[in-house]
């Protein structure tokens, strides 16, 4: 009777830690990506990707994310900051790559504002790539010093 009920405790256990690892669907308006590079506060710069991780991402070397999530997953990144680590999250299609002309070192030149006769200043974090982070891990390497 007890053996009985250790298994099938057991087995409850077991199929409720895979669940907890599966990832949540990503939204047909955006795309999951990993990312290595370096984080300052809520920026990440994306870094070179190693020999070990083929195929192109979709985010070129010297871009920088702003970072959003869970507060204790940004707290944890946040303490690694000079060490180079890899982000996984969920980005808008389209936000990549779509403006200007690159240049080479991750660096793109595209057109300024059109004149519009008034004033007005762009709003605060407009324009700004957001990558919404779901998991990082620790990769070889050290960030760049300033």
């Amino acid at each position: 009777m007890k053996a009985t009920v250790f298994v099938v405790v057991a087995a409850g256990m077991l199929t409720s830690a895979v669940g907890a690892q599966e990832k949540k669907p990503v939204p047909k308006d955006s795309v999951r990506v990993s990312v290595p590079g370096c984080s300052n506060g809520y920026v990440f710069t994306a870094g070179r990707r190693s020999e070990d991780q083929p195929g192109g991402s979709a985010v070129p070397e010297g871009m920088h994310l702003r970072m959003s999530g869970p507060k204790k997953t940004i707290a944890e990144i946040k303490g690694q900051e000079g060490s180079m680590i890899e982000i996984t999250g969920l980005m808008r299609k389209g936000q990549v790559g779509q403006e200007g002309v690159g240049i080479g070192g991750g660096v793109r030149v595209s057109g300024g504002p059109s004149p519009s006769g008034g004033s007005r200043l762009p709003a605060p974090g407009g324009g700004q790539i957001m990558i919404d982070v779901e998991g990082w891990r620790r990769i070889a390497g050290d960030c760049p010093s300033r």
